[in-house]
């Protein structure tokens, strides 16, 4: 079985960061597997086993994508293509494999319209699809995963934290769908919290504007982007996730893979996940007050603490671990395949 994967995504992202997981999982794995994606993925790509080719993806010229696509076609043959979220799946064309769409929100549904099969990671973004589509039978469920290293905490020494102040911990692109900005105005109510903000995007200097006007910024810092994911989360006593809009969120499945409490923000994808105060506490959208007193219940209730990480680590055993998404995925590749082979 060989699988080209097409991605067209952002430099940074949770969508992103799946995919260089599931990528590398599946070579571990020993799956054959082609990768052609923008220049900012493919170094990162190109210590394993797979064929990388770089494309543009560029929005309105087209041609050298297709170019480079059809080559990589002509040169491997795979049996399967995925294609990473709308903009991957907007080339994609019927050259003889079975072309898979990859949903990690509630695209439109435009862009796929040659792709043959349609993965959603979570129930709900599978409803979606199966919405809009001809054939519903042929819409998966398969999860992300969360396998981080073992690297141990990150060091507050080095990023100017109290060793003994509780320690918040935001895994988030700076974008206003993120939320960020009303765990900000939260920090004012958590006298002695410090937070790490890890990540990058339009709006910092606006959030750290917002720090200052509120008089945190003593308390926060802005990390950036950050590859050290479980290092970060090690370190922390509370993961926060305050996003407005959230079709799942991978940092929700770190933080539980790491043990790390959570509090998160009742967006669509935590709120299908997050079992209130068994797995992470749940608060409004945009409530920065309710946000606060999650955040301050948790600090003060050890016993709490210590219900939401082992809830969190269950939450993961069941449904997100690498070796239940490779199961998963590659007995959906047999599956489509089966298929093709059955209508030949």
């Amino acid at each position: 079985m060989r699988v080209m994967h097409v991605m067209a995504g952002a430099e940074h992202g949770g969508a992103e960061t799946f995919f260089h997981d599931a990528v590398a999982a599946l070579d571990r794995q020993g799956l054959d597997q082609i990768i052609v994606t923008r220049p900012h993925h493919a170094g990162r790509l190109r210590g394993g086993r797979a064929a990388v080719y770089v494309a543009p993806f560029g929005r309105w010229l087209k041609m050298p994508t297709r170019h480079v696509l059809a080559h990589a076609f002509e040169r491997h043959n795979p049996d399967i293509v995925q294609y990473w979220m709308g903009r991957a799946a907007s080339f994609a064309e019927r050259r003889g494999a079975v072309n898979v769409g990859w949903f990690g929100g509630y695209y439109d549904l435009k862009r796929y319209r040659n792709c043959d099969w349609f993965v959603g990671v979570t129930q709900d973004i599978v409803e979606h699809v199966k919405r809009n589509v001809a054939d519903p039978a042929r819409c998966r469920l398969i999860h992300t995963i969360a396998e981080l290293d073992d690297a141990p905490p990150a060091s507050r020494k080095a990023l100017d934290t109290p060793a003994e102040a509780p320690l918040l911990l935001a895994l988030a692109r700076l974008h206003e769908k993120k939320g960020l900005d009303v765990l900000l105005d939260a920090m004012p109510d958590l006298a002695g919290a410090y937070l790490w903000i890890a990540g990058e995007g339009p709006l910092r200097e606006q959030l750290e504007a917002q720090a200052a006007r509120l008089g945190v910024s003593g308390r926060v810092r802005f990390l950036g982007w950050r590859t050290d994911r479980a290092a970060l989360l090690r370190a922390s006593d509370i993961c926060v996730f305050p996003s407005r809009y959230e079709p799942f969120g991978t940092v929700m499945v770190e933080a539980w893979a790491t043990g790390t409490p959570l509090v998160a923000a009742a967006a669509a994808g935590p709120r299908a996940y997050v079992k209130d105060g068994e797995n992470g506490l749940m608060v409004p959208i945009d409530d920065p007050r309710a946000l606060a007193l999650a955040v301050r219940r948790c600090m003060a209730d050890p016993l709490l603490r210590a219900r939401l990480s082992e809830g969190g680590r269950e939450s993961w055993r069941a449904n997100f671990t690498e070796q239940t998404f490779v199961r998963t995925i590659t007995g959906f590749y047999d599956e489509v395949l089966s298929a093709r082979r059955g209508r030949s």
